[in-house]
Parts: structure tokens; C-alpha cells; sequence
């Protein structure tokens, strides 16, 4: 078993340290080594994988990763391709709010999920709404930081879209502050980031601010 792990991180670092991978990997360890990994620690847990309540659970977790991380095999780029430019000739404000999420702290791999909201002043077109999430829930399927995360959101819309300004906020809960090390329940952390006449004009971002807190 040692053995595995040990051929599985010689495969994979450091130079797919920082990779993300859109479509097949002939560097992804197969299904088999995924399962044997999962067998190790819960072996290392001190538990035994080959008891009744165990003896399936490396299957469901691997099943269940293909779910949790799918965001390595999708392109968020490719949901803002389409843009709708017949749109009255509307110009303000477009703001999606509350869209729930949920990701995977990449430092202790355990959950913290929260709300993103979204704005940006359309330049001759808008996008889907579900689009939108569509991008937040990518990126949200792999390892990330909420930092990191706030970044990837915005920098993508930005780049599709081309907005005249976007503006990006993320509150979430860590469960890796909740349920281990300092255990503090209750706390949020509130990232964002602003482009173009967001990040130039502090009254477009408060204005944003205000449309959020709206509905809380």
C-alpha cells in the first residue's frame, strides 16, 4: 500500500503541483490507485478497511470525488461563449445574487461553502444567469482558497465578457476553522474583487454592497 502512494506522489509533483486539467490526463492515477489511497487512510485512521461497514467505502469515495472535484474537467471559459445582444439596449447594472455553492478547502480537504453575488455593466450583450452559476460551481469543484476562488470568478468574466465593470463577492464558512484547530463556529470570511467601473468608482461598489445586503 505504502507503495502505491509512494508511486502516486512521484507521479504528480511537482509538476503537476499547480495543474488543473480540462479533459482526459494520462497522468491521473487510475481508479484502482484512487481506491487503494482511500484503503491506506483509513488504515491509517486506525480503522479497518476490510470490515463489512468499510469494505465499499473506497469505491463510494472515489464515486463520489468524480463528483466533488468534476470542476478539474470542465471549462469555465466555454459556459460565457454565447452572449445575448438583444437586449433593448440595456446598459445598467446585472446582478445575480445569493447563488449557493459549495467547495473544498485545498489546504485540510474539508468543505466550506457559503454564497457568491455577482454584477457587471453589460458591453453590447448579456450572458445566461445560469451561466453564471454555472462558472461559480467549477470553480467551486476543485481544491481551492475562497481567495483564489473570488479571482478565478471574476478574471473569467472579465476575460469572456468584457464588461464595462464586474464585481465579485464570496461569504463562506469554513469547516476547517469550525470543526478542527481553533473551532470557532459562526464566522464567516467575506472576499471580493472589482474590475473596470466597479474597482474605479467607490460609489458603483457601494452601490453593489447596497443590492446584496438587499436581500440578506
Amino acid at each position: 500500500m505504502d507503495g502505491v502512494v509512494k508511486s502516486l506522489s512521484a507521479r504528480l509533483a511537482p509538476a503537476n503541483a499547480d495543474k488543473q486539467v480540462i479533459g482526459p490526463d494520462p497522468e491521473r492515477p487510475t481508479r484502482e490507485e484512487a481506491e487503494a489511497a482511500v484503503r491506506t487512510l483509513i488504515a491509517w485512521a486506525g480503522d479497518n478497511p476490510d470490515r463489512e461497514g468499510l469494505v465499499d467505502t473506497p469505491r463510494r469515495v472515489v464515486k463520489a470525488y468524480e463528483e466533488l472535484y468534476g470542476g478539474y474537467r470542465q471549462d469555465p471559459d466555454a459556459q460565457l461563449d454565447r452572449v445575448f445582444a438583444e437586449v433593448g439596449g440595456y446598459d445598467d447594472m446585472v446582478l445575480l445574487r445569493d447563488i449557493q455553492f459549495f467547495s473544498h478547502c485545498e489546504h485540510h480537504m474539508v468543505p466550506f461553502t457559503g454564497r457568491v453575488h455577482i454584477a457587471y455593466y453589460p458591453n453590447g450583450g448579456v450572458v445566461g444567469l445560469s451561466k453564471l452559476a454555472r462558472v461559480v460551481d467549477i470553480f467551486a469543484n476543485r481544491l481551492q482558497t475562497q481567495e483564489t476562488m473570488t479571482a478565478q470568478i471574476l478574471d473569467t468574466i472579465d476575460a469572456r465578457l468584457r464588461p464595462r465593470g464586474a464585481a465579485v463577492m464570496v461569504e463562506a464558512a469554513h469547516m476547517c476553522m469550525s470543526m478542527r484547530g481553533i473551532q470557532k463556529q459562526g464566522s464567516m470570511t467575506i472576499t471580493s474583487r472589482f474590475s473596470g467601473v466597479f474597482r474605479e468608482d467607490p460609489a458603483e461598489q457601494a452601490r453593489f454592497m447596497t443590492l446584496v445586503r438587499a436581500g440578506a
